[in-house]
């Protein structure tokens, strides 16, 4: 699969109450990459299989097989829930799956899916709001909160500021029962996954509390891009320092060259 491909999802998708396994996250993702430039639809059997993953994520041929079952066995049953409100109508909350039918192939190590019909508008009449990055800005994290919170810190990407109240960021995630307390879903989700969106993003993130009365009610984030690495005066790195600069499948001497460094 080649690099340098776009995630594209509509703004309630971003900001959808859904729980997902990072396998199966990575299998939604990396069907909207390969999909880059077509419409998706509900018709297609999409396909994705595990040495597209495997090339994609940089995680061995075994774990790529496994993380494909896996998800073949759970995404049936997930669901997303979202806010809907059609002029005319009472605001409601829209229910629906990911998938309509999924299936393994373990002999060829492949999935095969097709969309659920109610998915597809957020995924493919995107016209007006909308959230886009290249999928290199996350395929090295290994944590569903970090990419998921980098989407919605990306959404405000023109402001470098984003509040969140903590209540919605727990149901979006659909957490609420797993992390009661503040400081558990600081310690478990939230440093968590900015230390893995400011390691493996374009973007460098701090955050802080806010409260309303006594109560920790919010999180407020701040981010700007990463400044680039300055060549000037930085002539050498060593692999430990440049590994983590390193796209998935990147070589040392291409790493090199893009770096404009020597690497020892």
């Amino acid at each position: 699969m080649s690099k340098n491909l776009q995630i594209k999802k509509s703004n309630a998708l971003v900001e959808a109450g859904y729980r997902l396994t990072l396998g199966e996250h990575r299998l939604i993702l990396a069907c909207i990459a390969k999909s880059q430039g077509q419409t998706l639809n509900d018709q297609t059997l999409y396909e994705v299989d595990a040495l597209s993953v495997v090339d994609l994520v940089g995680i061995t041929r075994q774990t790529a097989y496994e993380e494909l079952k896996d998800a073949a066995d759970r995404l049936f049953n997930r669901q997303i829930t979202v806010p809907y409100d059609q002029a005319g109508e009472t605001p409601a909350i829209r229910r629906f799956r990911w998938v309509q039918q999924i299936e393994y192939v373990e002999t060829l190590g492949l999935v095969r899916f097709q969309f659920a019909t109610a998915l597809i508008p957020y995924l493919s009449e995107l016209k007006e709001r909308f959230t886009v990055y290249p999928i290199d800005d996350v395929v090295k994290m290994t944590s569903i909160h970090a990419i998921r919170l980098y989407e919605l810190l990306v959404q405000w990407r023109s402001t470098g500021k984003r509040e969140i109240e903590i209540a919605w960021l727990k149901k979006t995630f659909q957490i609420a029962d797993s992390y009661k307390s503040i400081s558990d879903l600081k310690r478990w989700v939230i440093a968590p996954a900015i230390e893995q969106i400011n390691l493996h993003s374009p973007i460098q993130v701090g955050w802080k509390q806010k409260k309303t009365g006594r109560s920790v009610t919010h999180l407020v984030f701040e981010f700007s891009p990463k400044k680039p690495l300055k060549p000037k005066t930085r002539k050498t790195l060593s692999r430990e320092e440049a590994k983590d600069l390193a796209r998935p499948g990147e070589s040392w001497d291409d790493l090199s060259k893009r770096l404009g460094v020597v690497i020892l």
